[in-house]
């Protein structure tokens, strides 16, 4: 990636942090700009940094064969998560600067259905799962060949500042979730779109998204896809053992 599109990116996410946080102060006395408010906003800008980048990167450049193949960036789970990531924080940052009794209202009962069932359980599992499969062997799921496309700290900024910043949400601010059973009808729903979505994209121009899905057999993909949801459950189930453990409480008393 050339190095005054880096920079040119770079101040751009700079400016809209700058100008996000004198429209927040804007609207909140100083003294009321909170933590949470804080982790929101750059969250957000997080996001669009980093899908700016991921989407600006490619004007220009010779691409590893097949990244941009069929769908471009959008049949890659980390660009989706990305998506839900600004989408989530957005949202939160939105829901933080109203007035009046917050917990009652739609937009923050928005942002926790998408904080407990999708950016937590979604974004922790895009950065387990991928570092595991970099660490056992990069070629399957992050080919050396797009370290010349994408540098390192890009890559961090895709598959690790995620972590951080739903950590921080989950430390920050308490989060009512749904019902367990609606709230896996809707991961597993997400889960079998995207499985279809891939599985389209292979049928269509012969190349899977990525290539350790080319190692399995069609049983071993079906038991792939299953363990998988199993570990998007469990981490479901993680945010609100964690919700629950910060913030019990506080929900008990009704100070959400």
């Amino acid at each position: 990636m050339p190095c005054d599109l880096i920079y040119k990116e770079l101040n751009e996410a700079v400016y809209i942090f700058f100008i996000s946080f004198q429209l927040t102060t804007k609207c909140v006395p100083l003294h009321e700009v909170t933590i949470q408010l804080l982790n929101n906003t750059l969250g957000a800008e997080w996001g669009l940094f980093s899908q700016n980048t991921n989407l600006a990167a490619k004007d220009g450049e010779q691409l590893p064969p097949g990244i941009f193949v069929y769908g471009g960036p959008w049949k890659y789970l980390t660009f989706l998560n990305l998506l839900l990531q600004m989408l989530f924080f957005g949202v939160a940052a939105l829901s933080d600067l109203q007035a009046g009794n917050k917990a009652e209202s739609t937009l923050n009962r928005c942002k926790d259905l998408l904080f407990s069932v999708f950016a937590f359980p979604v974004g922790t599992f895009v950065v387990i799962l991928f570092w595991t499969i970099f660490a056992y062997d990069r070629e399957l799921v992050y080919p050396a060949t797009i370290d010349t496309f994408f540098p390192p700290w890009m890559n961090h900024a895709m598959h690790t500042l995620v972590l951080p910043f739903l950590l921080g949400e989950v430390v920050v601010q308490p989060h009512i979730y749904p019902q367990t059973k609606h709230a896996l009808q809707a991961l597993g729903g997400v889960g079998a779109a995207y499985l279809f979505w891939i599985i389209w994209v292979y049928f269509s121009v012969g190349i899977w998204v990525y290539p350790l899905l080319a190692h399995f057999s069609t049983p071993g993909l079906v038991g792939l896809f299953f363990f998988n949801m199993s570990v998007v459950v469990l981490l479901y189930l993680l945010g609100n053992k964690l919700n629950s453990h910060f913030w019990s409480k506080d929900m008990t008393s009704g100070g959400h």
